[in-house]
């Protein structure tokens, strides 16, 4: 954003809509931007994507219309106990209530949205709570702000991760907006879980991570991505699968439809962003 320039004036010049354009980069129709804000212009199919999505709340990737919707996603209905999903789903109670930054011992309230092991029976229950979802408290926080291309590059080869690989899964997953929370509990530019945030704070970083920082949710999603790139021998197409589906489950069950279809997405979006 250059002195002077508005959201409506940077539509205009783009032949977008200042909803389109707004809805795009998760701001409001009105918002007012310092001078100095990054601004994405999304391409015509990105922006129709938001739009469908809506300018608040839980949000499609605005990378493609056709974007798989995250796996394991579960909203708790009313009368659900953590124990009772978590026997359902095959999973330690202990180990639903670490993955989701929940406290077992507190109140499990309806219409908290959870990530549930992939292929998990109640996974695919039909959501009966039209209420708004309730994020759990935990780190990361889906705090406002928006990273660049340049800056998940950056990040990346800071970690010996390819700039355009990371940058191609931050877009699949939020479109480099740090305010998204997926409909299965991801949060922010990275779409990083509670319990994942914390094994990389306690296992990769070696430091704790500011929880409400874009730049670093990057960093612990491109290490995330570097340690799934070490446990795969490199193969860059079985590290973005287990980054969408899960290690273990990609390990046991290979990969399922929905992540085929999100690794093709990531691979097409690189050379976007200067890849092959």
């Amino acid at each position: 954003m250059q002195p002077g320039e508005t959201l409506w004036s940077i539509a205009a010049a783009n032949n977008f809509t200042t909803r389109s354009l707004a809805a795009a980069n998760g701001l409001s129709e009105d918002a007012q931007l310092a001078a100095g804000s990054t601004v994405q212009i999304p391409s015509e199919q990105e922006a129709a994507a938001a739009l469908a999505g809506g300018p608040t709340g839980v949000q499609p990737s605005p990378a493609s219309q056709s974007a798989p919707q995250p796996m394991g996603a579960y909203t708790v209905q009313p009368g659900d106990t953590l124990s009772g999903i978590a026997g359902s789903s095959g999973i330690d109670v202990g180990q639903l209530a670490w993955m989701n930054g929940l406290d077992p011992s507190r109140l499990l309230l309806a219409g908290t949205v959870l990530k549930l092991p992939t292929g998990a029976p109640l996974a695919t229950r039909p959501p009966a709570v039209p209420a708004a979802p309730v994020v759990p408290q935990a780190a990361p926080f889906p705090a406002p702000g928006r990273v660049t291309a340049s800056q998940i590059g950056d990040v990346a080869a800071s970690h010996g991760v390819s700039p355009s690989l990371a940058a191609a899964v931050a877009w699949q997953e939020s479109g480099f907006n740090n305010g998204v929370v997926s409909l299965a509990n991801a949060r922010g530019v990275m779409q990083i879980l509670p319990g994942t945030w914390s094994w990389v704070e306690e296992r990769l970083a070696g430091r704790p991570l500011a929880a409400d920082s874009p730049i670093d949710n990057v960093h612990a999603g491109v290490m995330y991505l570097g340690q799934l790139l070490r446990d795969s021998g490199g193969d860059e197409a079985l590290a973005v699968a287990s980054y969408y589906q899960g290690a273990s489950s990609v390990r046991t069950s290979g990969l399922l439809p929905d992540t085929r279809r999100y690794v093709d997405d990531v691979m097409a979006l690189r050379s976007r962003f200067g890849g092959p």
